[in-house]
């Protein structure tokens, strides 16, 4: 299947690109530098660089984008700085989740997309009451007035939460503490996090977080499994 990623050129997302294009699937990746991409993937035959910003694209271009892709995955976040935390666009991740939704359904396909979002183990899943301690409540309070990436997690994941389409499914997949590995480790999946993000977080190797999304994409009985979910992703062997 082809599928378009968003934020390619990311530290998970550029090693979701080189999984996926290693799985012999088609890639459109839509990037503002088309250098941000080491030039072994840029020169691959099942990769199409389309240049420019995911909320630059006019609703008719994004559609034409989305067109043919049987699964859209992104893994836009904030840069650690203070104009990536505090500058524009605050809603990145929202505005982009929404507008490729309004892309899907636009093409009115036969058959439903997949939509994988990474997100953050941080984020709780409204749907499932997921239980955190009167502290963690204030402090996470507290951290989504002063840090905007934080609230737009939460809403990019609420945009796919409240769907009303039967043109897409989605799952929106939560690491923890993100950390740089060179090689696919053993991982856990949980339906929700077992330890606390704020006061005993665990690790994630941004290469598992892309392995995972890979299978989500491409293979039917991981997809089946965690649909319509927000799985919680920690690296085995250091948890």
């Amino acid at each position: 299947m082809t599928v378009l990623v968003i934020g390619a050129t990311g530290a998970t997302g550029r090693l979701l690109v080189q999984e996926l294009l290693h799985r012999g699937e088609p890639v459109r990746a839509i990037v503002r530098r088309p250098d941000g991409l080491p030039e072994a993937i840029t020169q691959h035959d099942n990769l199409t660089l389309i240049q420019g910003s995911v909320l630059d694209f006019s609703a008719t271009e994004l559609a034409q984008h989305v067109h043919g892709c049987r699964a859209v995955a992104s893994c836009l976040g904030h840069n650690l700085t203070l104009k990536g935390i505090y500058g524009a666009p605050r809603r990145l991740v929202t505005e982009a989740t929404s507008r490729l939704c309004q892309a899907i359904v636009a093409n009115a396909s036969d058959a439903s997309t997949r939509f994988v979002l990474m997100n953050t183990a941080g984020n709780q899943n409204r749907d499932r009451q997921e239980r955190i301690s009167f502290r963690e409540r204030c402090l996470i309070g507290l951290i989504r007035c002063l840090l905007p990436p934080h609230a737009d997690n939460e809403q990019a994941s609420d945009v796919l939460r409240t769907l009303n389409s039967s043109l897409i499914q989605w799952a929106a997949v939560r690491p923890d503490t993100l950390v740089d590995q060179d090689t696919v480790t053993p991982y856990n999946l949980h339906p929700s996090p077992t330890r606390s993000a704020l006061f005993n977080p665990g690790k994630t190797s941004r290469i598992n977080v892309a392995h995972f999304m890979a299978e989500l994409i491409t293979q039917d009985d991981m997809w089946l499994q965690w649909q319509g979910k927000m799985p919680v992703i920690y690296n085995a062997s250091i948890n």
